[in-house]
């Protein structure tokens, strides 16, 4: 079983457990073991440890069949779904998808086709989603030091007036010709919490000009909205997702 975010419930597996166990029941299978992952994508190994368990499980010959939903709970991934299944078919074990049988080769690699086209097409969706948002003056992106996000009123913040007195003070004491070192240390001697909530220091301040990071060069402090400046891609190698500028 796998469910993909935090903002999803743990309830999600259970409920695919107690699915599969009444297929299990019904085929007259023992049940020997459970494996799961919390809150993990489906489209990289990387950061499944239920997953690995249960490759690991599976060349030592625990079990000889593996129940799961739908296949997309394994893997979402066009390259990782047919590995996993190749190892599992050398290791004498069935994938039984409760929904679909038996799968064989080409269900395989179908499945693993048509979740990338999926999830290729919910980015595009949630793209043009957020450049809606942008074409009515909101804000599409997360939240900027100096504003709160007001409930119901997606991509509306308002003015968080305490960081927003900090906000001026920096711009004040740079104008006067402080270097941000200088100006980030006067804000943690005055015991003020950044905006991750530990101490300032001067990259806090200077960010990166080009992608419109930090206090001094996010153009939101002058009222304009910049948006899409990067896109995130995942490493196949490391699984982590990274910022790319467009």
């Amino acid at each position: 079983a796998r469910f993909s975010t935090e903002l999803q419930s743990d309830k999600s597996v259970e409920d695919q457990f107690a699915l599969c166990e009444e297929f299990a029941r019904r085929q007259r299978y023992q049940i020997v073991g459970h494996y799961s992952d919390h809150a993990r994508t489906g489209t990289t190994l990387h950061g499944r440890a239920g997953l690995w368990r249960l490759l690991e499980h599976a060349r030592s010959g625990r079990f000889d069949v593996l129940i799961v939903e739908a296949l997309d709970r394994l893997s979402r991934d066009q390259e990782d779904l047919p590995g996993i299944y190749k190892r599992l078919s050398f290791a004498g074990i069935d994938i039984i998808a409760v929904h679909d049988g038996k799968a064989d080769a080409l269900q395989v690699g179908i499945r693993g086709l048509v979740s990338t086209l999926m999830i290729d097409d919910l980015k595009h969706k949630i793209r043009r989603g957020m450049t809606g948002v942008v074409s009515d003056g909101r804000i599409a992106g997360g939240k900027a030091y100096g504003y709160r996000p007001v409930p119901g009123r997606p991509g509306e913040p308002e003015i968080e007036t305490a960081e927003a007195d900090i906000v001026r003070r920096i711009m004040r004491q740079y104008a006067d010709g402080q270097s941000p070192r200088d100006i980030a240390r006067s804000l943690n001697e005055d015991g003020i919490p950044s905006p991750r909530g530990t101490t300032w220091n001067a990259s806090t301040l200077n960010g990166n000009e080009g992608r419109g990071y930090g206090i001094l060069t996010n153009p939101i402090y002058a009222g304009e909205i910049v948006w899409n400046r990067v896109r995130m891609v995942r490493d196949p190698d490391t699984g982590k997702r990274i910022s790319r500028p467009n």
